[in-house]
């Protein structure tokens, strides 16, 4: 056991154990009404909108989590049930919204849908704000629903397990946006590749990770809490920007 386990447990024992958080009135039931959310959604997009390709893309991801929760691979199924759901109104309430208050993390997407961009920096952006920005807000909201803390037992090792879940099917959706095209690659896609490989989910979920225990910490301070929200919403977002510039075109 190293220092940081060893603090964690003695953060723990001093810490008051939290009480369950009703979820708010629109919260969905189950990751099967998540699924059939996000295939309503797909519906209202034309098909050369930017958030639909992101769509695309959450939607396999969230099936593929769903069948992982079926065959046993999480430990704890009611909390990881609780944050796909959690997780996905993230998204959900942005994109219903119709771009009204859309969160600043959100906001180069929404932004930017109607650009001509190559589809997967879009499926990209889009993960870039729900991994770096609304994971972390969802595993914090997650916990305080179930009356857990992310220092419990388990917690992150289904968080990991997860994660990989993620990376797994933003992997594989990734190579279906490059899949078939019948062009010269180095000549015509490398600076598109080389824009959306600078992002890692990897390291996306280590940070998400780090905010989250910094979240948990800062919810008895509100004000200290707000602004953190506030910083990390739009630091995700300038990182979104950046992902979706408009590469121009070889000479």
């Amino acid at each position: 056991m190293g220092w940081r386990d060893l603090l964690a447990g003695v953060r723990r024992r001093l810490r008051p154990t939290p009480g369950r958080v009703q979820p708010p009135p629109h919260q969905l039931a189950s990751v099967a009404a998540v699924i059939e959310a996000l295939r309503a959604v797909d519906g209202t997009l034309e098909p050369g909108d930017g958030i639909r390709h992101f769509n695309r893309m959450y939607l396999r991801v969230t099936e593929l989590v769903a069948a992982r929760i079926e065959d046993g691979t999480f430990g704890d199924r009611e909390f990881i049930t609780r944050l796909d759901i959690v997780f996905a109104h993230l998204y959900l309430d942005a994109v219903r919204g119709s771009g009204q208050d859309v969160p600043r993390c959100w906001a180069p997407l929404f932004e930017s849908r109607d650009a001509p961009l190559v589809p997967v920096q879009f499926a990209i952006a889009g993960m870039n704000a729900h991994i770096n920005h609304d994971l972390p807000v969802a595993v914090v909201q997650t916990c305080r629903q179930l009356g857990k803390d992310p220092g419990d037992p388990g917690v992150r090792a289904d968080y990991d397990l997860v994660t990989k879940v993620l990376a797994e099917g933003h992997e594989e959706v990734r190579q279906s946006f490059l899949s078939g095209i019948a062009l010269d690659v180095d000549r015509e896609l490398a600076p598109v590749l080389t824009l959306v490989g600078s992002w890692s989910i990897g390291r996306a979920r280590d940070a998400a990770w780090v905010n989250t225990e910094v979240l948990w910490q800062l919810q008895h301070l509100p004000e200290l809490d707000a602004e953190f929200r506030d910083t990390l919403s739009r630091s995700v977002g300038l990182a979104g920007r950046a992902l979706l510039t408009l590469v121009p075109e070889p000479v």
